[in-house]
């Protein structure tokens, strides 16, 4: 009874508050104002885009609308939306964000298991490989030549299949799954477990984290390219939306007149109803871009964070 009597006096003594002093207020105090502002910087250009975007474009374009919207409107996006060839190539961005990510995340994730193999022939050489080519290419020419050979231009899987084998990504994975338990492996192939059944029962399950985090790389990386469709695709079909919203962007002064001077004669392009000018295509278009990733991104930070953190160092 008294030893119980003393071990429930020296939990209340290990659970008193901990007082803090007025230099470890001051430090929190500026440590959460610095970040709010490093958060408010970061945020602002995003916040830019959307108020101009939605304001008088006349304002806008001016250079009125800073910190609060003015005259808002949603005319811009249902302009902008009614482009020709925008849905389709809508379409043909989403294809190859949702095929691309998922054949990078499990292509980085079956080369990094692999490359924790000890029985793998001639791990350490391929392994080598792969990471000098996160330093040397070919260049664009030659490039342009090998896919050009290889039946790749002016076709879909140009955006997908070069885009596969990534060093970076591979790296991150092998170093995440090195930090799994061994013995989870072992055990399985004691049960009679192949490589394939070992790597999809048991590494894969294990690997959410850092997985997450491939495919954040990826998915950013398929939305926001548009230097594949420069180079390797003259097709118009295949486009993406990127590649199109760039070029409007290029062609805004043009296409803010051919708006302006339509009257209903371009009544696929622009109503009478909001004067489109060269800045409100531009802000429109850029929000059109960014939102899906800024949507998307959330979703996986949990797993973000983790990920690359485990991934990134070992021990």
């Amino acid at each position: 009874m008294e030893i119980s009597l003393k071990q429930g006096h020296s939990k209340k003594k290990t659970a008193k508050k901990v007082t803090r002093t007025k230099e470890d207020i001051l430090f929190n105090i500026l440590n959460y104002t610095f970040f709010a502002v490093i958060t408010l910087i970061c945020a602002y250009p995003f916040y830019y885009l959307i108020i101009n975007s939605i304001s008088n474009n006349e304002l806008s374009a001016l250079g009125d609308i800073r910190f609060v919207p003015a005259g808002i409107h949603i005319e811009n996006y249902k302009q902008v939306l009614q482009l020709d060839g925008l849905s389709l190539a809508a379409v043909v961005s989403l294809a190859r964000t949702v095929i691309g990510t998922a054949c990078t995340v499990l292509a980085s994730a079956f080369l990094g298991f692999m490359f924790t193999q000890e029985k793998m022939w001639k791990r350490t050489f391929w392994y080598r490989f792969i990471i000098i080519t996160m330093y040397f290419n070919a260049g664009l020419i030659p490039m342009f030549i090998t896919m050009k050979t290889l039946g790749l231009t002016n076709n879909f899987w140009v955006y997908v299949l070069p885009a596969i084998v990534q060093p970076f990504n591979i790296i991150l994975v092998k170093t995440y799954i090195e930090s799994i338990p061994r013995s989870l492996q072992e055990a399985a192939e004691i049960d009679g477990a192949n490589i394939l059944q070992v790597f999809f029962k048991v590494i894969l399950p294990n690997c959410t984290p850092i997985l997450a985090t491939v495919a954040i790389f990826s998915a950013v990386a398929q939305w926001n390219s548009f230097q594949d469709t420069l180079i390797y695709i003259t097709d118009q079909k295949l486009y993406s939306l990127q590649y199109l919203l760039y070029t409007y962007i290029n062609q805004a002064n043009s296409l803010a007149q051919m708006v302006k001077n339509s009257g209903g004669a371009v009544a696929s392009i622009a109503s009478a109803a909001t004067a489109q000018t060269p800045t409100s295509i531009r802000m429109t278009v850029s929000v059109i871009v960014v939102l899906p990733i800024m949507f998307i991104y959330p979703l996986f930070q949990r797993y973000f964070v983790k990920g690359i953190m485990l991934g990134a160092v070992k021990g």
